[in-house]
């Protein structure tokens, strides 16, 4: 076996400084000779591109590597590490390191579900490769296993909790009882949420993440604007009460799945807040855990599941993928190319069927709930359970009935468009004097 000193080199250029990309060179530093072995090469840190050289990094980042021209660093390098995150310059940085020669290894999720495929033809283009293992679901082996290991199989349906801060706010809610903002706030002073938490909670993040697992899993070009999304912002801890009662969780999926038609098959990706029976693995994951469910024709049902985050499992997963591209580099050959043969359409969520939990105050008198399951009926929706609870009056007199009622229905499966014109009469209605939630039922 050759000594680390008489190994050959292969120049390493990190774009970003912050958390993730501090943690990727210390590893490098710390793992150096252990990591040039399963290379075949010495990685060596040419030089790390940041906006702000005023800020002092030691004893984390060397001085003498920080450099504010990322352009010059990247056409001189053989291998590119990308963890600044954001769209540009990040692309056009991309693009350039691939038209040098140089393989890339991204943890750009929003990059990659927005204009993943010109990173896709620059590396076909210039025969270099693409990894982005930690562009999903941080430290969790995943992409490898979806593009590689799964790549003889027909995946049907993924179901995933990958993103750790809304699982982490959702989790609180549910152990406390907290409402939505009082977790929000405990999850950024832990450090587990953003000063500006839009992406998290709004559910962008998963929302890029689900684009990216759709367009490995299924063979096809799945664009973020594809992919239907809605945040946590709206769950509330009456909502929390009510999955409780119903023996089931509130978690932020991101769903993709085959959805079979008379004509052709589709598929669907949709990001939003889901309550999953407490009997599913995915109940189990708390705090600021991420875990993905899969479900394939032939291998049946996977569960994955690790740190979705954090400074240190995000490294992890970047530097598997240095590895393997770096080994590419050593002794020729790319990795995985895209696979995009299927050409499948998404289809609109309002084609879709699903069962649902709906959470109405109404006015307290008879005839209120055969109104509302005639609404329902008319539109094709089935009940399957009520649950009603009286909102005490506020008047003094104590003999005096209450006036309003909370209603919980959950329904048998029904057009998403069938549930959509259902809400829009319980609004114009004065039978319905709020609607207080609309969640899925998933994992059944």
């Amino acid at each position: 076996m050759a000594q680390f000193h008489e190994l050959p080199a292969l120049r390493v250029a990190v774009l970003g400084a912050g958390t993730v990309g501090t943690e990727v060179l210390r590893l490098i530093d710390e793992q150096g000779e252990d990591l040039a072995h399963r290379v075949g090469a010495r990685l060596e840190v040419t030089g790390v591109a940041v906006r702000d050289l005023s800020r002092d990094r030691r004893p984390n980042v060397p001085a003498e590597l920080l450099t504010a021209d990322a352009s010059a660093l990247v056409r001189q390098a053989d291998l590119v590490i990308e963890v600044m995150g954001g769209i540009e310059p990040a692309r056009s940085l991309l693009l350039e390191a691939m038209s040098h020669g140089a393989s890339v290894v991204t943890a750009n999720k929003a990059l990659l579900a927005q204009d993943g495929a010109a990173l896709y033809e620059a590396a076909d283009t210039h025969g270099v490769d693409l990894y982005f293992e930690a562009a999903v679901a941080g430290a969790i082996p995943l992409v490898r296993p979806v593009r590689e290991s799964l790549a003889g199989d027909r995946i049907q349906r993924v179901l995933g909790i990958v993103n750790g801060t809304t699982n982490y706010i959702l989790d609180a809610m549910t152990r406390s009882g907290a409402g939505f903002d009082d977790a929000l706030a405990t999850a950024q002073e832990l450090g587990y949420a953003e000063a500006d938490p839009t992406a998290d909670v709004q559910g962008h993040d998963a929302a890029a993440k689900a684009s990216i697992l759709a367009s490995l899993a299924f063979h096809t070009r799945v664009r973020l604007s594809d992919v239907h999304c809605e945040g946590i912002t709206e769950v509330t801890a009456q909502d929390i009460a009510a999955a409780t009662r119903m023996d089931r969780s509130i978690k932020l999926l991101s769903i993709i799945e085959r959805v079979p038609g008379e004509a052709e098959e589709r598929i669907s990706a949709r990001v939003y807040p889901a309550l999953i029976p407490n009997t599913h693995p995915l109940a189990s994951v708390s705090e600021a855990y991420n875990a993905v469910f899969i479900e394939a024709e032939a291998a049946g049902s996977l569960m994955f599941y690790g740190q979705g985050a954090g400074g240190a499992p995000t490294a992890s997963a970047i530097l598997g993928d240095v590895v393997s591209a770096g080994r590419h580099r050593v002794s020729g050959g790319v990795g995985p190319r895209e696979s995009r043969y299927a050409a499948l359409d998404a289809i609109p969520l309002d084609e879709l069927r699903n069962a649902f939990y709906i959470s109405l105050t109404v006015q307290d008198r008879p005839g209120v709930l055969a109104e509302i399951a005639g609404t329902l009926s008319g539109y094709g929706i089935s009940i399957s359970t009520i649950h009603q609870e009286l909102v005490e009056s506020e008047e003094s007199d104590t003999e005096r009935p209450p006036q309003q009622a909370h209603i919980g229905i959950t329904t048998h499966r029904a057009l998403e468009s069938a549930m959509t014109a259902s809400l829009d009469v319980f609004s114009s209605t004065s039978t319905v004097l709020s609607i207080d939630s609309v969640l899925r039922l998933e994992g059944e």
